[in-house]
């Protein structure tokens, strides 16, 4: 008995040190590849879950095979039954944005388009460019916001169904952000102490906001963004919904705790309410990619109208600027074009600095940046043309955009600038001259453009204050 005993105890013994040894095993190859990653995540200065991320999960350029992709982002307008409840069948855009993913930059650009804006429908007729998704969906949505703007086509789509954007703030918790009026949307002065107040029972808006910070919930955010009953209305209503877009996107990558706690929520809002057509891995790869992305790199803007005209069946319609509508799908919405690169110091030395007419522009958002750098110029040789606001606040870096005949004219402006701003990107403004982008630059009687940055801003090259 005892010996049967001994030898049940001995191969018991015998496969419990197996189980050892495959548990040691797969411990050492764990630290073995916990190690790896930790290594390479210190050499690359990035933390080990990044480095996981990064190794397994592709980068959109491998993934969609470009630098760069057109996305149409629509939300969807609804109406009310007699039982008071809501549908979309056959319904208008509310929103409109096209948006470039830029990969080589990593940045997003996103240019709306009011909703009343005229356009041509396939048929040749003119409708309110909103009435395309309600006559052939997302389909003809695509192709006539395609041709308004004058692009090839878009890339991939993404439809907010009824909503959508409630039920995400509601997902995280609420959004905080500063209420403004159009006053301070506009003039951003003197435009403390007005409030936001509507009431349409029909359309089930009702706002009571004052101007200020505050934390709203999914009605209270949907309500702010579709308000347009003051005197700008549609334009203000695009400034709204891309300022509540900045303050989710701020809160889902500074609040991280908060969104890993609520992405349950998030990703049965997103099944629930988002209509696209990116697979799953797209998706995983431009998360991956774009987050921790700075706001400085979503750059925002909308289609500029010259006035607003009865249209036959769609009543009060908005006339598009196309002028400066395609300026701004040229600089936003084409793919970034190729930097010139530097010539020897002897071609630069042969242009005479008088001989070059250059505009500065601050997109800097710090007075007196654009006139400090127009005086070094200045200083330098050069005539100095318009020294005005560029057409956002935000440029990280300074560009450098050349638009003259002269060769090597931006690179001339650049080498005469200090030491900081000598990595400047130089830019050729060399459009076909079919193009509308040709008709605007003809315009201008400047050479070179200089757009200053906030890497100007901070250094010492303005730190004196200018008007």
């Amino acid at each position: 008995m005892s010996k049967h005993l001994s030898e049940d105890d001995a191969q018991k013994e015998q496969r419990l040190f197996k189980w050892v040894r495959i548990v040691v095993a797969v411990v050492v190859i764990l630290l073995g590849i916990g190690s790896a990653f930790a290594g390479y995540a210190v050499v690359e200065h990035r933390n080990p879950v990044q480095a996981i991320t990064q190794i397994f999960i592709s980068p959109p350029q491998q993934v969609f095979g470009r630098d760069n992709i057109l996305v149409l982002v629509e939300g969807l307008d609804y109406d009310y039954t007699n039982k008071d409840e809501e549908f979309s069948t056959n319904s208008r855009s509310d929103v409109i944005w096209a948006v470039n993913l830029d990969f080589s930059n990593k940045r997003v650009y996103e240019l709306s388009i009011p909703r009343d804006t005229i356009a041509t429908m396939p048929n040749g007729t003119q409708a309110k460019i909103n009435q395309a998704q309600a006559d052939g969906g997302v389909k003809e949505a695509r192709t006539v916001i395609a041709q308004f703007l004058g692009i090839p086509a878009f890339d991939r789509y993404v439809i907010l169904r009824i909503d959508a954007t409630k039920a995400f703030v509601d997902a995280l918790g609420g959004v905080d952000l500063y209420v403004k009026s159009s006053n301070c949307l506009h003039y951003k002065t003197n435009c403390t102490g007005e409030s936001l107040d509507y009431d349409d029972t029909w359309g089930h808006l009702h706002i009571h906001l004052k101007e200020g910070r505050h934390h709203l919930d999914g009605d209270q955010a949907v309500a702010y963004m579709r308000f347009r009953h003051d005197w700008c209305s549609d334009p203000c209503r695009i400034m709204r919904q891309q300022q509540t877009l900045r303050a989710l996107a701020d809160k889902v990558k500074g609040d991280r705790i908060n969104t890993f706690l609520h992405i349950g929520d998030l990703l049965a809002v997103f099944r629930k309410y988002v209509q696209t057509d990116f697979t799953n891995s797209e998706l995983l790869s431009l998360a991956n990619y774009y987050q921790g992305i700075s706001p400085a790199s979503i750059i925002s803007d909308q289609v500029p109208y010259t006035g607003d005209v009865d249209l036959p069946g769609y009543g009060d319609s908005l006339v598009p600027d196309t002028a400066r509508r395609d300026a701004l799908v040229a600089k936003m919405l084409m793919p970034p074009p190729v930097p010139m690169a530097s010539p020897d110091a002897m071609a630069l030395a042969a242009i005479p600095a008088s001989t070059l007419r250059v505009d500065v522009e601050n997109g800097s958002g710090v007075s007196g940046a654009a006139r400090r750098v127009a005086d070094l110029l200045k200083h330098d040789g050069f005539t100095i043309g318009q020294v005005t606001d560029a057409n956002r606040s935000d440029y990280s870096e300074t560009e450098i955009h050349e638009h003259s005949a002269v060769t090597y004219a931006g690179a001339r402006v650049r080498a005469a600038l200090p030491v900081p701003l000598r990595e400047a990107t130089v830019v050729p403004d060399t459009p076909s001259p079919a193009s509308p982008a040709a008709t605007a630059t003809a315009q201008t009687s400047s050479d070179v453009t200089v757009i200053v940055g906030t890497d100007v801003a901070k250094s010492t090259l303005v730190s004196q204050d200018h008007s």
